[in-house]
């Protein structure tokens, strides 16, 4: 009787399992063309030159003493 179960279909549990995998694998797969897309696409993004203010409290954050201290 168990054997039948077995031979006339899929297990249903299998079924959602490899619904949701394929689900996730497309959805990985689309990610990482998109972002190869926007990669080639995109230009790359300009850093803001740091003014001398900015670096001196940088130094004095990271602990470097400041003359005269």
């Amino acid at each position: 009787m168990a054997k039948d179960v077995e031979v006339k279909g899929f297990n249903p549990g299998l079924i959602v399992l490899i619904v949701v995998g394929g689900l996730l694998l497309t959805f990985l797969i689309g990610n990482y063309l998109l972002y190869m897309y926007a990669q080639k696409t995109l230009p790359p993004k300009k850093k803001k030159p740091v003014s001398k203010k900015k670096m001196k409290k940088e130094r004095l954050k990271q602990g470097v003493s400041a003359p005269g201290e």
